[in-house]
């Protein structure tokens, strides 16, 4: 598989797979040739806006077809395990959108299925591979800013009331923590190479049941730090400051990094801009084929043991607040 085209399907055709399937024209290498869902009339749909020449009306039959190399899951939270699952078992490698699922013991699970089936999973967290993050990436192991000791981020925006919205649906894993959250979340993950050794959090949890907005304070050893906000009913300047003992760096709308800024003292400041024409989602797609075709169960850039870690950090903020899923019983 060294050379050769990775043929691509999609289970779920909704608004993310379409924001997916548009991007992935710009993937060198990608073929998308399938799609699948539990409705056949809506597959059709939306197989026929995207030239995609097949499509299925359930999970079983798009997993049964032979052709098919890696599917991309961007069903809905609580359908992500299954899904998932489904799809390992029949030999599929996985791009499965975050949240990658409900809760850590679902995580596990879909992990060690991939293990014993040997087959490539890796969570769609897909601000990782923009080239202005994979530069914040290379600045902080130069060392440019100094040692890493405080991260600001913050991602919101304000839905409006709408109670029927899946974003305030307790049964479909709604709230800002697992739409908005995961972000500045999994960026301090990436930042600070780990999880926090101490979480202070708080909450708003509005009519519905979910969190609507909230805040998070992260410790970790040698007194470093992470203060990361989220929201869904409140729209919010969704920067990234990272700052170090030598200076700092600016990642404006930080989760669709157009751009970067280095600031050092006595320095000029150094700023890298992106001109990509994709809005991103193809350079997750890249990866995931890199690993394919170099025989790689999985990324490096997203581990799945950090992806493990971080919905066990979700749960562990969700446990403050007393939310709980279905999933979660």
């Amino acid at each position: 598989m060294s050379k050769q085209t990775i043929k691509w399907a999609i289970l779920g055709p909704g608004g993310i797979s379409s924001t997916f399937a548009k991007d992935l024209a710009y993937a060198e290498g990608a073929e998308l040739i399938a799609v699948g869902g539990r409705n056949l009339e809506k597959a059709e749909r939306f197989a026929k806006e995207y030239n995609i020449p097949r499509a299925y009306g359930s999970v079983d039959q798009l997993a049964g077809d032979e052709d098919v190399d890696i599917v991309y899951v961007g069903t809905l939270h609580p359908a992500h395990k299954d899904n998932v699952l489904a799809m390992l078992r029949a030999g599929k490698a996985v791009l499965c959108e975050k949240p990658f699922c409900m809760n850590a013991a679902e995580a596990k699970e879909m992990i060690e299925a991939a293990g014993e089936n040997k087959v490539f999973l890796m969570e769609a967290m897909w601000t990782r591979y923009l080239p202005p993050i994979v530069k914040v990436r290379e600045w902080i192991a130069e060392g440019r800013i100094g040692e890493v000791r405080l991260l600001k981020a913050d991602f919101g925006f304000n839905i409006g009331w709408q109670p029927q919205s899946r974003l305030l649906d307790p049964a479909l894993g709604g709230g800002a923590l697992l739409d908005a959250g995961i972000y500045p979340v999994s960026f301090a993950s990436m930042i600070f190479g780990g999880q926090p050794s101490k979480i202070m959090s708080s909450a708003r949890i509005g009519e519905t049941g979910v969190d609507e907005q909230f805040s998070l304070l992260f410790e970790y050893e040698g007194g470093r730090a992470a203060a990361l906000n989220g929201a869904v009913q409140l729209g919010m300047v969704s920067d990234a400051y990272i700052y170090g003992t030598k200076g700092h760096i600016h990642v404006p709308n930080f989760l669709f990094g157009k751009s970067a800024s280095l600031h050092v003292a006595q320095e000029e400041p150094v700023k890298f801009e992106d001109d990509r024409q994709s809005k991103g989602y193809a350079f997750e797609a890249e990866e995931a084929m890199a690993c394919l075709r170099e025989g790689r169960l999985e990324s490096s850039v997203m581990p799945l043991r950090e992806t493990l870690d971080i919905m066990a950090t979700l749960d562990e903020i969700r446990r403050q607040w007393g939310l709980r899923y279905p999933a979660d019983e």
